[in-house]
């Protein structure tokens, strides 16, 4: 039986030599500057987006793939794969119709192709290392039941956080109040968000000062793994890997890092939430 493939969206903030290396497909958001639309990670790499970001009063939008968007990629994996079923694992459906519109496809191949979409009520790497981990199993033949499983045993296990350094961006986009806004800038205010079981981001605390809402994390990761101390981590950053290096050396003394994974979040979260932000992903090892 042929092994399954691996379809994804640019959403889950894969590294080019991940995806490179575990044969990963991805379909890609667009993104709107004005009347420039860009496609996420192919048109636009997340340093150039970052450096738009600075310089734009109003923030840009962002556009769903379209169930033909899908369907030219499935239909590309039946030339290159015959008889190879996909697996196509995408951004959380309570944060973007991407995963909708994957559905819309397979329903327009059911009888060309075996698909199964999941939705992996997550966002950046936090669903990026579960498609990761399902090509893994895929490449050594592992059915796709089996896959799916091993999947969702996963997301019980991993923990993540961003952490948030301005709330102007959830200002703009009209998350909070100016008001709010203004009054976390000037006390200095740093919000830790997290992912909920429904696929929503949600706030877990606002802390004054970075440093001290990195200890913070830190503390909530020792919190939610017990006696763990071994860990898989990836640490998400805004085309600013000097952080992301920063807050490694810092979870280095408190857990033994085996797997470790350096990411940008990508223009779609960064869209949200703004530059500056770190994204921490942690998991068994």
């Amino acid at each position: 039986m042929a092994n399954t493939i691996i379809v994804t969206d640019s959403t889950a903030d894969i590294p080019a030599e991940l995806l490179q290396k575990h044969h990963v497909y991805v379909v890609p958001l667009r993104l709107l500057f004005g009347q420039e639309t860009f496609l996420d990670g192919v048109d636009i790499s997340a340093k150039e987006f970052y450096d738009r970001l600075a310089q734009v009063k109003e923030l840009p939008t962002t556009s769903q793939p379209s169930p033909a968007d899908y369907v030219r990629i499935y239909e590309q994996i039946r030339e290159e794969h015959p008889g190879s079923p996909i697996l196509s694992i995408h951004i959380s459906s309570a944060l973007s119709g991407t995963y909708q519109s994957a559905l819309i496809a397979k329903s327009m191949m059911e009888e060309e192709a075996d698909i199964t979409i999941v939705d992996s009520l997550s966002a950046s790497y936090g669903f990026g290392l579960l498609v990761i981990h399902a090509a893994r199993l895929a490449s050594e033949g592992w059915a796709v039941e089996q896959i799916m499983e091993a999947v969702e045993q996963l997301r019980k296990q991993r923990k993540l956080y961003f952490l948030v350094d301005t709330l102007e961006n959830l200002q703009k986009g009209g998350r909070i109040g100016k008001a709010a806004a203004l009054f976390g800038t000037l006390l200095n205010i740093k919000p830790i968000l997290s992912i909920d079981e429904e696929g929503i981001i949600y706030p877990v605390e606002k802390v004054r000062g970075r440093k001290k809402a990195i200890a913070r994390m830190i503390e909530l990761f020792q919190q939610d793994l017990g006696n763990i101390n071994t860990i898989n981590v990836a640490v998400g950053h805004t085309a600013d890997p000097a952080s992301a290096e920063s807050f490694l050396e810092e979870l280095s003394s408190h857990f033994k890092l085996e797997e470790v994974v350096l990411t940008n979040v990508g223009a779609v979260v960064g869209s949200h939430v703004g530059a500056g932000v770190i994204a921490v992903f942690i998991w068994p090892a």
